[in-house]
């Protein structure tokens, strides 16, 4: 930490005692409903209420009515004035004044066009003393910078707000409507508004879940990206106001979650600074409903002096940021005749609380005519959008299709996340070849069904051969792959049929199979010297309970099945069984079954298996033309283009024979090279220490990525235990930073392969990171502004390591 931060932080606690006890909770309550004002958004010949607006733009009219009760005693001057930054105050033709009282206005309201080159739009309501006008117009533009903070923080407060609201809402809604589900939904809740969930609420009784997860309600709030991107401040690099830093500390209740909290203490501290004699300012949070702005307040308005003066912020002057949702599983096919079909998403939580996106749709693409478009709602409590599919059942669709979210950003026509769509038609099922003649009666069997219909299954039954029906376990493995566990515990030998129920009114899909009787046979108990682990094959090994080798007990741990038998592993936890036995001892092999019985097999111990140890490794990484290269500084890490030179030194046996190979893999195995000294990888600095070289790019190619790791293999083909190596990671090219004037908060990096990245920020501790989003083609991506020209990363193959990257500063296009 550097010293002016400690400087910083030092100041905050001390601050922390200085400040009044009440603060915190009294500038987040806004728990006072404030005065009826309504607003419509006319542009292009198109009308909105406020609240499908999110940004205002230049020429927009406005429809503005004060909407005041006739039992109203005090009369309110209303003031609506533009703004054009901190440093240039608006000129006098910004300002408009009604007078609220007016029959005009209360029947009809006004129309007000928001001017040329304005930023920002406030709305101030004050008691009418005869100089309310000029005294609010020039203490605008007297501070204008004052009001421009306010107008956005209040911009962003309200944004909040509102995803509290409905987060609040829907927690105690859900607590009544059905309590056994409060777990999943409130998940899925917190997932679609980015709220902070405890999780220990839900080891608490029923009855104190609720006010558990509304508690603290300030620290409930995490921050989101997109709707700071629709809101401009007006500092560079990290917030310096002081308050707004004292509200994102532990001490103030904050936690390191509370954006809200600091925004409403800023404008309320700003506002404050702009009292006078005649007038103090207070903030009005705006939760929009149609036209109505729908006021909180978070302190009474006075009418002696200082006179109170609401602070109204309208959505600020600029072009609308779209919601960057986006799918949870791009990779998840859905049936289209699944009832109410829910469409997991998240990551714009103002979609799942607001009405800033409306008129949505999921378009169908069809593979001929224009498609068809169903309604969709968004659902928080659900998880994403919920589609009325009720328009497919009379609709076949042919194969795979997409859909895409669609609606309005405000005025603005959007794209949302894509999907993979089907529907429920008769299917031709394919049992997985390694399922073949798996079905073996006595057990339960599980079975692997494949059909790009897997999406629109609805139920599985199981029917025997005497006709007797039985529901069975299931789950969707794989976009066209079921799971089903078949009960054959007490089954016998001969047909049955697994029966697959479908969505829709599409009858049901038989598969006809045989099931099979098989008798416990023992082929082999495999042990090499030197190992804790052996290997039994045979059949019906799933009884098996233990193993005896010689008076040491050996457990069952993973059972499977190749080659049309079972095989099962056995490790022993007894410390003397590493140096119990020796290649060639004859050994006696007891295997007792479930049912009492043991069955006896005769055997030997092979030979040890190969083992080394890792001595030393360094990375070699090519100088890098670009200015710009991301510094690699742990030596677990290497470069794709790299080279990894390593010392191996061998354990068994005692000397590294020259026949013997360094198998190299990635996790999954999926990517594998040989090294050895007939190829140049492998040099022999002695009988018993090796030196090794890994050229990735030449020896595993351009897809291999991640964790790798390696062992040693005999001539005899005998492998070795798999050992962690090095994390291999591909580098994207970073061109440089350009940051647009009067863009404070926002540059662009520019450069190539971006989706390398899996997140970038300008501070180590990555409070202000950005994002890459799965599937990132563009060569150019938004990120927080530099507090000079080193760049914090997490590589896509290795997130949990921060790399860095000084990048040059490109000069912006005139």
């Amino acid at each position: 930490m550097d010293l002016g931060r400690r400087l910083r932080r030092t100041s905050l606690s001390l601050l922390l005692f200085l400040l009044p006890t009440g603060l915190w909770a009294d500038t987040a309550a806004f728990d006072l409903i404030g005065p009826k004002v309504e607003v419509r958004v006319q542009r292009d010949g198109r009308t909105l209420p406020i609240s499908e607006v999110p940004n205002l733009q230049s020429k927009d009219r406005l429809w503005v009515h004060p909407d005041l009760p006739e039992t109203q005693s005090v009369r309110y001057v209303m003031v609506v004035a533009f703004m054009r930054g901190a440093t240039n105050p608006p000129p006098d033709s910004w300002f408009t004044r009604v007078d609220a009282w007016s029959k005009p206005v209360r029947e009809e309201g006004i129309f007000i066009t928001v001017p040329e080159g304005a930023e920002e739009a406030i709305v101030f309501l004050a008691p009418e003393t005869g100089g309310a006008f000029s005294s609010l117009r020039n203490a605008v533009r007297g501070k204008p910078g004052a009001f421009v903070r306010a107008a956005q923080d209040l911009d962003q407060a309200s944004l909040d707000r509102q995803r509290l609201e409905k987060y609040l809402d829907s927690v105690r809604e859900s607590s009544i409507v059905d309590p056994e589900k409060m777990k999943a939904h409130t998940t899925l809740l917190a997932r679609s508004l980015n709220m902070r969930l405890d999780q220990q609420c839900f080891d608490k009784p029923s009855a104190q879940q609720v006010p558990c997860l509304t508690q603290n309600t300030d620290q409930l709030v995490l921050d989101d990206a997109h709707s700071q991107n629709m809101v401009t401040t007006l500092t560079t690099g990290s917030p310096t106001d002081l308050l707004a830093q004292v509200s994102a500390t532990p001490t103030a209740r904050g936690g390191y979650y509370s954006a809200y909290v600091g925004a409403v203490v800023d404008v309320v501290r700003i506002l404050g600074s702009a009292h006078t004699a005649q007038y103090q300012y207070i903030p009005a949070l705006s939760l929009p409903k149609q036209d109505n702005l729908n006021l909180r307040l978070n302190s009474p308005p006075s009418f002696r002096n200082p006179k109170s003066v609401i602070v109204i912020a309208l959505p600020l002057v600029r072009t609308a940021a779209t919601p960057p949702l986006r799918a949870i599983d791009p990779a998840q096919v859905f049936c289209v005749d699944t009832p109410s079909l829910v469409l997991p998403a998240d990551s714009a939580p103002l979609v799942f609380a607001t009405a800033l996106a409306h008129d949505l749709i999921l378009h169908v693409e069809t593979k001929s005519g224009p498609g068809i478009d169903l309604p969709a709602v968004p659902d928080p409590g659900r998880g994403g959008f919920v589609v009325d599919t009720k328009a497919m059942q009379s609709v076949a669709l042919e194969g795979e299709v997409g859909g895409v979210i669609r609606g309005s950003w405000g005025f603005r026509p959007f794209d949302g996340p894509h999907f993979r769509l089907r529907s429920s038609t008769p299917g031709q099922w394919i049992v997985a070849s390694k399922d073949a003649s798996a079905l073996i009666v006595g057990r339960e069997d599980t079975l692997h069904l494949q059909s790009p219909d897997a999406c629109c299954v609805s139920g599985v039954s199981f029917r025997d051969e005497k006709g007797k029906t039985a529901e069975t376990s299931w789950k969707i493995a794989k976009p066209d792959e079921l799971e089903v566990k078949v009960p054959l515990q007490t089954a016998t030998a001969g047909t049955v049929a697994i029966v697959i129920h479908k969505l829709g009114s599409r009858p049901p899909d038989e598969i006809p199979l045989h099931t099979y009787s098989e008798a416990g046979r023992l082929d082999a108990f495999t042990i090499h010297a030197g190992d804790a682990d052996g290997l039994l094959k045979g059949t019906r090994l799933d009884q098996v309970t233990s193993v005896d080798v010689d008076g040491l007990q050996f457990l069952p741990q993973t059972l499977s099945r190749a080659n049309q038998q079972d095989e099962l592993k056995l490790v022993s936890q007894d410390s003397a069984v590493n140096s119990r036995f020796h290649a060639g001892d004859s050994i006696m092999v007891r295997v007792a079954l479930k049912d009492g019985r043991s069955l006896d097999l005769k055997t030997s111990v092979e030979a040890p298996r190969p083992r080394v140890t890792l001595l030393s490794k360094s990375v070699q990484s090519e100088p890098s033309a670009m200015p710009s290269q991301i510094r690699l500084e742990s030596q677990g890490e290497l470069p794709q283009d790299g080279r990894l030179n390593f010392f191996l030194k061998t354990q068994v046996p005692d000397n590294f024979p020259p026949s013997e190979k360094i198998e190299i893999a990635t996790a999954d195995e999926s990517f594998r090279v040989l090294l050895s000294e007939k190829d140049g990888n492998l040099t022999r600095q002695d009988s018993k220490t090796v030196f090794a070289v890994l050229d990735p790019m030449k020896l595993l190619g351009p897809s291999a990525f991640g964790p790798l790791k390696f062992r040693p293999i005999s001539v005899e083909g005998i492998d070795g235990d798999w050992q962690p190596l090095v994390t291999l990671v591909r580098i994207p090219v970073l061109e440089g930073v350009r940051c647009a004037r009067g863009a404070e908060t926002q540059c662009t990096l520019s450069g190539d392969k971006l989706f390398l990245i899996d997140a970038v920020s300008s501070d180590p501790d990555f409070t202000n990171a950005v994002s890459v989003p799965d599937g990132f083609v563009e060569s150019e991506l938004r990120i927080p502004s530099l507090k000079g020209t080193t760049l914090y990363i997490k590589l896509r193959d290795d997130p949990s390591t921060v790399v860095t990257a000084d990048v040059p500063m490109l000069k912006t296009p005139q």
